[in-house]
């Protein structure tokens, strides 16, 4: 059916243009969407050709789905097709909020293990503990599935009960535990007190909560250590970014005024610009925001306008260096499949644009492993297909320096220790690592450092840092050792 209205097409077209005279400006125009059924043609035989002589069955679906996204993937790295299982994984990882059970678990020796249990949730109420198999559930065995297949099957509509089979190393027989399904938030921001003064947010990821949790931490912060609180730690490492808005609202909540993002595309409703409402929650508090290789998009927006803004100091390696903006189109007659598709790219305050090149540290803090490895971390810059940046380089007031559009050298790969990378929440995880001696965080540890410094500094000083790239260095507590 496909093949005949591609046809039809082409012949209603090939008809209309010829009653178009030679000399019509509307005469390529049609002549290019000629072309265009040809083509569309074209792959419908092929389709065709793969369907009755591949020397295997194929699924048609799955055919038309890598055709899909062979096409997106053509136009950039984050161009993608999500059919309707990826869509609702988004989603829910979109949302931080799904229907479950609150745990923590990873897959080991063909089982599901808890890792932990949230607190407060059904799993936690329920008597599940860190280190309990999973062994069945609703009946059907657990092993032979994937993670992510028995993830599905725990997730479910907020109130649906659930039966999982559990065994304790302490326990000689498997027990049945019933649970009833709660809306669970996943947990994208963590903060705690490092040295007593200084408080420490960590941002894993930005979905519809980020914001929000920023904001309680901040409270947080300030009525657990009051007025003895020296300044703030905002961790971006290995953030890979997420919602535009909610990185906005960050970059709001410690901005009193000024531009904090700019995007810029080919239609015009794709050019917006946002600003800081009055307001600084931390009232000028010093600001250190820590930053690698893994930090991309939402990561770099928020980084990029507090660096900026005179607002923070920003300190670790370069960051990733995605600097686009993909908008989410919904499809299909129940709307549960989607594509994100680029639309615009993005500008830091000063009018920089840090596709390719990435956010640039205040102060270059490397563990000493860095140096003396040569491995290079990918960046958006080794994607295949990426867009490039021919902006000429500006420096954070806007204006040109003499450096032309030279790519800043690229530094090696993070070590483990900075990635702080939290078990997911009922999604895979990788397999427990057997315990080492533990490494400092040499870039956390220098941030504490720089904010003790800088609290016996006039605020009016330590709130607008003037300097980039003003320091590099490699610190190892001594006696430490670094691997």
């Amino acid at each position: 059916m496909l093949k005949f209205l591609s046809k039809l097409a082409i012949a209603v077209c090939v008809v209309f243009c010829t009653a178009v005279p030679v000399s019509s400006p509307v005469y390529a125009e049609k002549a290019s969407q000629e072309d265009i059924y040809e083509q569309l043609d074209l792959l419908m035989r092929i389709f065709q050709r793969v369907r009755s002589e591949y020397v295997d069955e194929v699924d048609d679906r799955a055919v038309i789905e890598a055709a899909i996204q062979g096409m997106l993937k053509s136009l950039d790295p984050h161009s993608t097709y999500m059919n309707a299982d990826m869509y609702e994984q988004v989603r829910v990882q979109m949302e931080g909020e799904y229907g479950g059970l609150g745990i923590e678990v990873q897959m080991d020796q063909g089982l599901v293990k808890v890792v932990s249990p949230i607190d407060d949730t059904p799993a936690d109420r329920a008597g599940i503990m860190g280190g309990d198999y999973i062994t069945h559930i609703d009946g059907e065995a657990v092993l032979g599935s994937t993670l992510n297949e028995a993830v599905k099957k725990m997730r479910g509509p907020v109130g649906a009960p659930i039966v999982i089979t559990v065994i304790r190393e302490d326990q000689p027989d498997a027990v049945d535990i019933e649970i009833i399904r709660e809306s669970i938030r996943v947990r994208s921001v963590r903060h705690r007190i490092e040295e007593d003064t200084i408080g420490y947010i960590r941002i894993t990821t930005f979905n519809m909560q980020t914001g929000e949790g920023v904001e309680n931490a901040v409270q947080k912060l300030r009525k657990e250590v009051g007025d003895d609180l020296d300044g703030v730690i905002i961790d971006l490492r290995n953030n890979p970014g997420g919602l535009l808005r909610e990185a906005i609202r960050v970059s709001d909540a410690f901005l009193s005024q000024g531009e904090i993002v700019s995007t810029r595309g080919r239609k015009r409703q794709n050019n917006s610009r946002w600003y800081a409402e009055d307001g600084d929650l931390l009232d000028g508090l010093p600001i250190v925001v820590l930053v690698n290789a893994y930090s991309a998009s939402a990561s770099e927006i928020v980084a990029g306008a507090l660096q900026d803004q005179r607002r923070a100091v920003v300190i670790g390696d370069k960051t990733f260096g995605k600097g686009t903006v993909q908008s989410e189109i919904r499809l299909g007659r129940d709307g549960d499949q989607a594509i994100r598709l680029t639309t615009a790219r993005y500008y830091t305050p000063s009018g920089r644009s840090i596709q390719e090149r990435g956010v640039e540290p205040d102060i270059e803090v490397l563990f000493p492993q860095q140096r003396r490895t040569r491995r290079s971390p990918r960046r958006e810059s080794d994607l295949t297909g990426h867009m490039s940046n021919d902006q000429t380089d500006l420096d954070r007031a806007g204006e040109g320096d003499d450096k032309g559009t030279e790519t800043p050298e690229v530094k090696t790969k993070e070590e483990a220790v900075s990635e702080q990378k939290e078990p997911a929440t009922e999604t895979p995880t990788t397999a427990a690592i057997a315990p080492t001696a533990p490494i400092v965080d040499v870039q956390l540890n220098y941030a504490i450092k720089l904010l003790k410094n800088m609290s016996s500094a006039p605020l009016g000083d330590i709130a607008h840092p003037t300097a980039k790239n003003d320091k590099t260095a490699t610190i190892a507590p001594t006696g430490s050792k670094v691997g």
